[in-house]
């Protein structure tokens, strides 16, 4: 099986006791809800939670949860949403839509099934350029996931990445009062995080050789700069793009609270392009790919996931 991610960012999806974290606002209901959707967990024309049960769950108000469910029935998630019988997951809802007509989702929601799908061609390859790749290593449990239920199995699995170069004074995260010269935890942490995640996922998908006699290929590339947006490639005819939106927070490193400058990738909004879905798509789509080859081919160097 594959090591689980470091950084795990959902809780069940069948949650069946109330939630113990801080109550939540309908829209991050209706982020879980959508999660739920996308991953299958909850599938086309099946009935959802009563409105008082999802209600207990997530430790909202009714209100809160009918908001949540107006918002996926918006999105054409669900149907059949109101004050009485149970809303119902549409019969399209397994179908990510992408191209113009998408509505941009956070990573975490949106990523995940459209690497899975991915996962169904023959030959699949994927290319990303991000801070340090938690996004991509949270989204390929999926199809992981599937591969070993058995119900995807690529013949092959060519992944490349783009990740900042330890060596380079990262435009983010960065402490608020600046640098102590070579002393700078927050960028220690960053490093941290870079090389076990990458770590991660070149386990996991390496491991396919051996369960599954699939060719695996995993390449790091770095960087000489801070990618200020995230960009997975997929497949050639998907691109996925991220902006990183920095804000000032504060972190527990080495026991002691510091404020930095930083970017919650998993967060971000990710826009969909889709190679065929019109002009300005396709051309997004080829533009984007070689912005990355060109990257990958000239400025960037080998990258060693070691501290």
């Amino acid at each position: 099986m594959y090591c689980s991610v470091v950084e795990p960012e959902h809780a069940s999806v069948h949650g069946r006791e109330r939630s113990q974290r801080p109550r939540r606002t309908h829209r991050e209901v209706a982020d879980e809800l959508r999660a739920r959707i996308r991953s299958g967990a909850l599938q086309p024309g099946q009935r959802m939670p009563t409105q008082a049960r999802l209600a207990d769950e997530f430790g909202v108000e009714r209100g809160a949860v009918r908001q949540a469910l107006r918002i996926l029935q918006s999105e054409r998630l669900l149907t059949n949403v109101s004050k009485g019988a149970p809303a119902t997951v549409a019969a399209d809802a397994g179908r990510v839509l992408t191209g113009p007509a998408a509505p941009p989702l956070p990573t975490t929601v949106a990523l995940a099934p459209r690497i899975a799908a991915a996962f169904g061609a023959e030959h699949v390859e994927i290319d990303a350029v991000c801070l340090t790749s938690v996004s991509l290593t949270l989204a390929i449990g999926e199809p992981l996931r599937q591969i070993h239920a058995g119900r995807l199995k690529p013949a092959r699995v060519d992944v490349r990445v783009l990740l900042p170069s330890r060596d380079i004074d990262l435009a983010f995260p960065v402490p608020v009062g600046g640098r102590d010269g070579d002393d700078d935890p927050v960028h220690e942490r960053w490093l941290a995080q870079r090389n076990a995640q990458g770590q991660v996922l070149r386990h996991n998908l390496l491991a396919l050789r051996a369960t599954h006699g699939i060719d695996v290929r995993v390449t790091f590339r770095a960087l000489p700069f801070t990618p200020p947006v995230k960009l997975y490639l997929l497949n050639g005819v998907e691109a996925l793009f991220a902006y990183y939106t920095l804000a000032r927070r504060e972190a527990l490193i080495d026991h002691e609270n510091l404020e930095m400058y930083d970017a919650q990738g998993v967060r971000s909004m990710l826009f969909a392009f889709e190679r065929g879905a019109g002009p300005r798509d396709t051309v997004f789509v080829e533009q984007s790919h070689l912005w990355f080859d060109a990257l990958w081919e000239t400025i960037s160097s080998e990258l060693v996931l070691t501290s």
